[in-house]
């Protein structure tokens, strides 16, 4: 499994922003526009061959299981339970975001890794919407050792443990760290963070939960 790094861009400031006032009175700032960053390359067709060189496919294979698409995320200790959608890289080049007017809803890379799959699985959701906090608001409070699970298609439960939670500055993201494609099965979710930047109407941070399949 190569990793193409700058082949694809994902637009992560999508997942919040908003203007409307919410119940509690709260101001959203505007929706955000498209930002770069790049993700894992695709994978290859059904019946295909997936390359074969680099450090990842010369790798013995660590614990996963086999590919099969994600039905729901769920995450105890924040109550999340989420369904998924597929998203693709859309014709900017960018990685589609979730639909933002669903704050329950996760999408995932859905040409890249599975969740639990070997490789680097990418899910993303929103932080908040245009009048509410969203599906990846309480992210920040995962630690490391902590537990989530995906349902996935084929009747399996994925389970990972949190390896750290991090913040980076959306001018400094380390693009090769987060999407490098791995020989065990590992799963970053992302979402926006830090202040919002009304200037050119973006969170100047994103928040990456590393974890692995347990």
């Amino acid at each position: 499994m190569l990793c193409a790094a700058a082949a694809v861009i994902l637009a992560l400031n999508l997942f919040g922003g908003g203007n409307d006032t919410s119940t509690t009175g709260m101001s959203r700032p505007p929706h955000a526009p498209p930002a770069a960053a790049p993700v894992p390359g695709t994978r290859a067709p059904a019946g295909e061959a997936a390359p074969t060189s680099g450090a990842a496919a010369d790798a013995p294979l660590g614990k996963h299981l086999p590919r099969s698409r994600p039905v729901r995320l769920l995450i105890p200790k924040i109550s999340v339970d989420a369904p998924f959608t597929d998203l693709a890289i859309g014709p900017s080049g960018r990685l589609d975001a979730p639909p933002a007017d669903d704050v329950n809803l996760v999408g995932w890379h859905a040409d890249g890794a599975s969740p639990g799959e070997a490789g680097t699985s990418i899910i993303a959701g929103h932080v908040d919407t245009k009048t509410s906090p969203a599906v990846f608001a309480g992210l920040s409070a995962l630690v490391r050792g902590d537990l989530f699970h995906v349902l996935r298609a084929d009747g399996s439960k994925a389970t990972f443990r949190v390896d750290s939670v991090e913040t980076f500055e959306k001018d400094d993201f380390p693009s090769e760290r987060v999407y490098a494609d791995t020989a065990e099965a590992q799963v970053r979710l992302i979402t926006c963070a830090g202040a919002y930047d009304r200037r050119v109407k973006d969170y100047t941070e994103n928040l990456v939960v590393f974890a692995h399949l347990v």
